[in-house]
């Protein structure tokens, strides 16, 4: 299937002004899952938005009707940056979103986006049910969250000029990290950093207010990246930047429902981990696909080229994190443990 029909959204849902919608104009009893991606449907899509749509239609199905959904793509729902803190205060019920993005509030989920610190997709796999992964979720659940799907993504990186491939290639330029340690290893090799969500780098490379974007795969994809850049760096293969952008729910809603239906919905989010993971690697190689046929320049990260940012991480964004909290040094020390596992 072609790039194009594969990938057809709604842009119209996408394109919808952020805000908070009555209860009314969903189904009573009705569950609201908000994202910021692009909406499309079970079948087509960024498939971040298709998870959370065969999450819904598979509870809905394993539930005989007591649990439905409401899925609201394009931050259509609740503006980006607002998500996870609706989901602790119980006003939102589910979200899909980068976990690294509450790293302001909640410094700790930082770990998400740790530069380095994941270089595999068989690592990541590892943490849910190593200590890593059982500390960050006893953390989350005692901040008012519960995590019902793993999903990590690889990154690459959207360029207006050359392909940012060693550090030394982001000197000068003004780049958007996605993380705050992202953005610690950036300006240490001489960039400028830009901090916006995902859903703002396109208008920022158009403007050229941004020459450089890291971003996950599927969203230097689904936001068409490709229209207002000439090269990228993949994340296929070998990669430094891997997100973590788990399906969570609000713990206070969660707790009010029968504890069938939340065995349903814990099940039915690990079931939805092994789309998430070959989705993700489709991706890594779909979008060099889509930018090769834009005409813009691609490259590969090889062994050297990750050690040079694994290095620089370790020096700074790692011993930056570990000395924020007795938290985010024991996270971090759990997590190197999966290097060498």
């Amino acid at each position: 299937m072609s790039n194009v029909s594969r990938r057809t959204v709604l842009g119209a849902a996408a394109a919808l002004p952020a805000l908070h919608l009555p209860a009314a104009w969903a189904q009573a009893g009705t569950l609201k899952i908000s994202q910021q991606f692009p909406g499309g449907s079970l079948k087509e899509g960024d498939f971040r938005d298709r998870l959370c749509r065969m999450f819904a239609a598979e509870v809905e199905k394993r539930t005989n009707g007591a649990l439905k959904f409401a899925v609201y793509p394009g931050a259509s729902l609740v503006k980006t940056n607002s998500q996870f803190s609706a989901l602790r205060k119980g006003a939102l019920d589910l979200s899909l979103v980068p976990i690294s993005y509450a790293g302001g509030e909640l410094p700790e989920l930082n770990i998400g986006l740790m530069p380095g610190l994941v270089t595999s997709y068989e690592q990541s796999a590892s943490w849910k049910n190593a200590e890593v992964g059982r500390e960050l979720n006893k953390f989350l659940l005692d901040k008012g969250v519960v995590m019902l799907s793993w999903v990590w993504q690889a990154g690459g990186v959207a360029s207006r000029g050359k392909p940012i491939v060693d550090p030394e290639d982001a000197k000068g330029l003004k780049v958007r990290g996605g993380s705050r340690e992202m953005d610690m290893i950036l300006k240490e090799a001489g960039a400028a950093v830009v901090s916006i969500p995902s859903n703002e780098i396109y208008s920022g490379m158009q403007t050229g207010a941004l020459d450089a974007a890291m971003t996950s795969s599927t969203s230097l994809i689904s936001f068409h990246l490709e229209e207002v850049s000439k090269a990228l760096t993949t994340g296929r293969g070998k990669a430094y930047w891997f997100m973590l952008e788990p399906l969570m729910m609000s713990k206070a809603v969660f707790d009010k429902l029968p504890k069938e239906q939340q065995q349903v919905l814990m099940t039915v989010g690990a079931d939805m981990e092994k789309f998430g993971l070959a989705a993700a690697k489709e991706d890594d190689n779909e979008v060099a696909k889509v930018y090769q046929k834009a005409g813009a320049k691609t490259a590969d990260l090889n062994d050297a080229s990750v050690k040079k940012w694994q290095a620089i991480a370790r020096s700074v964004a790692w011993k930056d994190y570990g000395a924020k909290t007795e938290t985010c040094a024991k996270l971090l020390a759990l997590a190197e443990k999966t290097l060498t596992a």
